[in-house]
């Protein structure tokens, strides 16, 4: 490939919807391309996915090349990676970004070997600089970040979730949909989805929740957490943990936060007996105000609050808790 030029967003859809990191990849790719000058494409595979192409516009794409096919209703590997590779030799982009998503860590390493690249995962932020794409990723467990350029074209990165700003949808772009036959030979899918498993989820979903109310290994027991959830219950939030509290069982698994867990970006996060370790606090780069609560005035914690208080739990959180549940009977 020769003559790369535009930002390339390989975008997803969840249960017949544009998922929500599409407009989030979009956003940065829409930064990037006005820095340098160059077009936003965005790729749209799937069954019955068309329809869905004006979204992408509408949320900053200038192109989208749809592959509509049944052979893609389902994402698997065979399938994808061959799509995509298609379309990024027919858009020929200087950029191309995925998101840190299930399917953005099995597509980006297959795609950027047939494209004879490399990628940089899970990258926090994305700038330009001498005309190159910079690449911000953690390191260390989370405790620094470094920086990553690429020699080889397409430059490629996979995104984090929450880690960038989509733009204010403008349903009155306008741009072009070009379609792109899918030409997979169904032979080639090895492999076979035999059935699925959705989680059921009560509430509002962690990385949806404006409030998030966490607990770590202090608050020492399940019932602890009832307390919590009270809380977030009043406050319209949600509930989160740290892994420490997650394999002590006191809180199911899906709702750990960190590096191995949720990324979250609340206004809002009140972190209940948490140290403040690199691993949780990585899952929570985007939040905008922390509040702390720990008896241990040295806990770590404490250097990423806005508001901390030195205390135990039990002597904050209930008389907090009854003081909103009064505001909220006014």
């Amino acid at each position: 490939m020769a003559n790369e030029s535009g930002v390339l967003v390989v975008a997803e859809v969840a249960e017949g919807a544009l998922a929500a990191i599409s407009s989030e990849v979009l956003g940065a790719a829409r930064r990037l391309a006005d820095e340098l000058g160059q077009p936003v494409q965005a790729a749209l595979l799937g069954q019955g996915v068309e329809p869905l192409a004006q979204g992408l516009i509408a949320a900053g794409a200038d192109k989208v090349y749809v592959v509509d096919d049944p052979i893609l209703a389902e994402y698997q590997s065979d399938a994808f990676v061959p799509a995509t590779e298609k379309v990024c030799r027919e858009a020929n982009p200087s950029i191309v970004l995925l998101g840190q998503t299930d399917i953005g860590r099995d597509l980006a390493p297959s795609l950027a070997f047939r494209l004879e690249t490399a990628v940089a995962m899970d990258c926090l932020d994305l700038a330009v600089s001498d005309g190159r794409l910079v690449m911000t990723r953690a390191c260390y467990g989370g405790n620094a970040n470094a920086q990553h350029t690429c020699n080889t074209m397409p430059q490629m990165a996979t995104v984090r979730v929450k880690s960038q700003e989509p733009l204010a949808p403008d349903t009155s772009r306008q741009g072009e949909v070009i379609k792109v036959a899918a030409d997979i030979d169904a032979s080639a899918v090895r492999t076979k989805i035999t059935g699925r498993r959705k989680e059921e989820a009560e509430g509002i979903r962690l990385e949806d929740a404006e409030v998030i109310v966490g607990g770590g290994r202090g608050m020492g027991s399940v019932e602890a957490f009832q307390t919590l959830e009270e809380l977030a219950d009043l406050m319209k939030g949600a509930v989160g943990a740290t892994r420490a509290a997650c394999d002590m069982g006191w809180y199911p698994i899906p709702k750990q936060i960190g590096l191995t867990g949720k990324v979250v970006s609340p206004t809002l996060y009140i972190a209940v007996a948490i140290s403040g370790a690199s691993q949780h606090m990585a899952g929570l780069s985007g939040a905008k105000n922390i509040v702390a609560v720990n008896k241990d005035p040295e806990a770590s914690i404490f250097r990423y609050c806005r508001y901390g208080i030195v205390a135990d739990w039990k002597t904050v959180i209930p008389p907090f808790l009854n003081k909103v549940r009064q505001l909220k009977a006014e």
